[in-house]
């Protein structure tokens, strides 16, 4: 009897959850058929499961909350709040995506749909609402300091800027900011910091200097290579110490440099820079223009900038700058049509890692008040990309550490794992399939903490079937049809180099590590577009020189949209110390008007 007692009781309590459909407090339904109460739902973002809570009163969304989500910090929480902020304003989840974060968007709405059936309300019988208009700008505004951009480079100025004294505004035409930087691992590279010191690595900026050099064949602008050498920790400090950014207590060694000199920040991603330097934006109250498109530098007659025209919701705005505007719009990555222009190779079917906003509108607009252009033609790939959708793959830190090897189709070593990006990425393009495969084991996977640090990423990639974990070697090459018995000749014979501590093939700089039992590890990845090492020419005070040589009064520029830093290929890391370094040059020379 006391187990029948037990049994109904499980029934009935299980008849009510699935009475209430997932609400969570008494409903009361309308003439709608739709419920008051808080219902979850869940949808599948870029970075796995998104789930919503919903509270609905009287056919209206009074609230919308996340409390599970995967995706890019930084950029989903942007994505986020403006679509829930769209569905709460027009009482309706019939609202358009948000741009550059589509993936996020439509897990969200997954999530949010799912709640709401649960109430049985949907976009034709919710409440009809007025629509809410967004307050409109004022046609014309002005400070002493406009920086176009949002990312990495355009916040660091932004806030240099501030605190030299200037009244600034950041322009972003994308509904949120981090651009390029919030979706890098955001490394950094700096000679002689607090970590090499506790290593005893011997660096120094000569060193930095001659290997991003070397990295980009002498085709460099040497006075900025000097200036990021010699200023490159004094950045590092500062994004410690000031904008309060946490970096792990280890460092990379990235292929072209000599030595071991790369920080990594929290979570081996950019992430945890845009969202500390959006923070400090925030705290210094410096205004940021979302959804605002700068579309044009204007000049004075004796050819001085003096502000910037942007569009916003079809509209003209002018934002007036008494002493100057910051270029910072990022690279040409993601415009198809201005890569093919330069260099006809990199064409359609190379995919990018870039975020959608990297479409050249600095270098056109500086171009057209006559700004000069350097290297144009100089565009990066990185080697180990998701050949689904072009995204730089963070499980490649495995490598970065030392503790992976890149096999062929036919199971073979092809190239130096720590080569120069350009370099690993053009063998990958002459292998079987244009594609590589990134062999590893348990222990590099503790090591180099992927695992811990991307979960949702190794999740997605075995599930597309791009990334296998078995407990032997031939298993995992049998998955993608590696040729499994020169698999594990490749990984007998580098195992024997581990030993003896020289790698005779490849002449693999840094620390060489044997490999262990498994479980082992098999990644395919292809290169895609990622970084555009021309743009503006600047001097080493981050000025635009023009055409003619003479340098463009009022416009400064830094970050990716200029040129001449890198050469013909930047060394991976050195992205974080150009932003930087620069970025903090132009926003205390804007505000001076110097």
């Amino acid at each position: 009897m006391k187990n029948f007692k037990k049994v109904v009781g499980l029934l009935l309590t299980l008849m009510m959850i699935f009475t209430m459909g997932g609400c969570s407090t008494k409903a009361g339904t309308d003439k709608k058929g739709i419920k008051d109460g808080v219902y979850t739902g869940e949808g599948e973002g870029k970075g796995g499961k998104i789930v919503t809570e919903i509270t609905i009163k009287d056919s209206i969304i009074k609230e919308i909350k996340v409390i599970e989500s995967h995706d890019t910090e930084g950029l989903s929480e942007a994505a986020i709040k403006e679509m829930i902020d769209k569905v709460i304003a027009n009482n309706s989840p019939d609202v358009d995506m948000v741009s550059g974060a589509s993936i996020t968007t439509k897990g969200l709405m997954e999530a949010i749909n799912s709640a709401l059936a649960k109430a049985g309300a949907n976009a034709n019988n919710l409440a009809k609402v007025k629509k809410v208009e967004e307050k409109e700008e004022a046609a014309e505004q002005n400070y002493d300091v406009v920086v176009i951009g949002g990312g990495g480079a355009g916040m660091i100025a932004a806030i240099e800027a501030k605190n030299a004294g200037a009244n600034v505004v950041i322009l972003e035409k994308m509904s949120f900011v981090g651009g390029n930087t919030m979706i890098s691992g955001g490394e950094f590279a700096a000679s002689e910091n607090w970590l090499q010191a506790k290593e005893n690595i011997k660096d120094s900026a000569d060193t930095h200097y001659n290997d991003t050099l070397k990295g980009g064949d002498n085709k460099n602008d040497k006075t900025l290579v000097r200036k990021l050498a010699d200023n490159a920790l004094a950045a590092a400090t500062w994004l410690k110490d000031y904008i309060k950014v946490e970096f792990e207590d280890e460092l990379m060694f990235f292929g072209g440099h000599s030595v071991k000199r790369s920080l990594v920040p929290k979570g081996a991603s950019g992430g945890e820079i845009t969202k500390k330097l959006k923070a400090k934006v925030d705290e210094l109250k410096i205004p940021v223009k979302l959804n605002t498109k700068a579309s044009q530098l204007v000049t004075n007659d004796k050819g001085r900038v003096t502000g910037v025209k942007a569009e916003k919701n079809g509209k003209t705005i002018m934002f007036n700058a008494k002493n100057g505007v910051v270029m910072a719009s990022g690279g040409f990555g993601r415009n198809i049509e201005m890569r093919k222009k330069y260099n006809p190779k990199i064409d359609e079917k190379i995919l990018s890692t870039n975020s959608v906003g990297s479409t050249g509108d600095g270098i056109v607009m500086a171009e057209a008040i006559g700004a000069d252009l350097v290297g144009m033609e100089y565009i990066q790939t990185y080697p180990i990309c998701d050949p689904l959708s072009g995204m730089l793959l963070y499980m490649d830190d495995a490598r970065l550490v030392g503790g992976t090897i890149l096999v062929n189709k036919e199971g073979k070593r092809f190239v130096e794992e720590l080569e120069r990006r350009d370099v690993i990425s053009n063998a990958i393009t002459q292998q079987t399939g244009q594609c590589t495969y990134e062999f590893w084991d348990e222990n590099t996977t503790k090591i180099s903490k992927i695992a811990e640090n991307h979960p949702e990423e190794m999740k997605y990639l075995i599930t597309n079937k791009l990334l296998v974990k078995a407990n032997t070697i031939k298993e995992v090459a049998d998955f993608f049809g590696v040729d499994a018995k020169e698999l594990e000749n490749t990984v007998n014979r580098y195992n024997t180099f581990a030993k003896s501590g020289k790698d005779t093939d490849f002449n693999k700089r840094g620390k060489l590590t044997e490999f262990g039992a498994g479980p082992y590890y098999l990644m395919k990845a292809v290169p895609a577009v990622h970084h555009t090492m021309g743009g503006i020419k600047i001097d080493d005070e981050t000025h635009v020189i023009s055409k003619e040589g003479k340098v463009i009064e009022g416009l400064y520029s830094a970050g990716e949209v200029t040129g001449g830093v890198h050469g013909t290929n930047r060394l991976g890391s050195n992205a974080m110390a150009d932003i930087s370094v620069f970025g903090r040059i132009a926003g205390v020379n804007a505000a001076k008007g110097k």
